[in-house]
């Protein structure tokens, strides 16, 4: 039974988390992205611990009441302290040297920028929907304009009434595009039980404010990855999806699940695992 608890303290922050697995076993940290929460990854985390892993999913700064500074200033929510949130809740769930890293969404891009700064510390690095910032920013730039036009909602996260956007007329612009990505009624509600209310709105809005996207190149990946995306997705298209191998250094698989949206945890969450799994073992701590 995946059970929540809410003392990872790092600092003056307490973080939220599904914990699953034996304490010892290799970890596997499972970071989660917008517009969603550390429900994304229910469906992983038991098959996870049935394989012998420690599981956890934090809901991240802003996303966990214990770990939302206030007021929602930039400063506090830049990319580099959300990556070091989760090299600190890493190392208090005890990791050691190396550990399991998973991102999907803005988790993938903090996945993303912890491959490249600590290479050492990850046995393997699993990334959903989010492209390889290298190539997405690329894709971002080409003339015909199609990428920029699926990132339109980033500017539109900026606005100061943004929070209110969202969460107006019961979350109608959340519900619309999850379900158009295919996310089951129940994992809207788990969500929303975190997002669904002004603060955690503003807080979770508050990455894009102070950090949009990785703009600096990044180096070369080093680390066994493996990319999944769905051909559904709505904000990555195929370009930068395809484009993401060119900036994999080390042993790469790209797995693309047809017919699936952005969501891929919420919507093909066995799917999902089954890909996982087979990664991870190929991977040994």
């Amino acid at each position: 039974m995946t059970r929540v608890v809410s003392h990872i303290a790092i600092g003056d922050l307490v973080f939220d988390a599904l914990d699953e697995g034996e304490a010892g076993a290799p970890l596997v940290l499972l970071l989660h992205g917008f517009a969603e929460s550390l429900h994304t990854w229910r469906g992983q985390m038991p098959a996870l611990a049935d394989a012998g892993f420690r599981a956890i999913a934090p809901g991240q700064r802003g996303y966990s009441v214990g770990a939302r500074p206030e007021p929602a200033e930039t400063a506090h929510y830049h990319f580099d302290r959300l990556v070091d949130d989760a090299m600190a809740i890493a190392a208090a769930c005890g990791a050691g040297a190396r550990f399991h890293l998973v991102g999907h969404d803005w988790g993938g891009s903090i996945a993303w920028g912890i491959a490249d700064r600590y290479p050492e510390r990850l046995v393997s690095l699993t990334i959903l929907s989010r492209p390889h910032p290298n190539a997405f920013n690329r894709a971002l730039a080409l003339p015909d304009g199609a990428q920029k036009h699926r990132s339109r909602h980033h500017r539109a996260f900026l606005e100061p009434d943004a929070a209110s956007v969202v969460l107006a007329d019961d979350a109608r612009w959340l519900r619309e595009r999850w379900d158009a990505n295919g996310v089951p009624p129940a994992a809207m509600a788990e969500h929303l039980s975190v997002l669904g209310n002004p603060a955690a709105m503003e807080a979770a809005l508050a990455w894009y404010r102070a950090r949009g996207a990785i703009r600096s190149p990044l180096g070369a990946i080093r680390v066994s990855t493996l990319y999944i995306w769905g051909d559904a997705d709505d904000t990555v298209g195929r370009v930068a999806a395809e484009g993401t191998a060119e900036f994999v250094a080390a042993p790469y698989q790209f797995a693309v699940l047809h017919g699936v949206g952005h969501f891929a945890a919420d919507q093909v969450p066995e799917k999902v695992s089954e890909l996982l799994l087979a990664h991870l073992k190929r991977n040994p701590a």
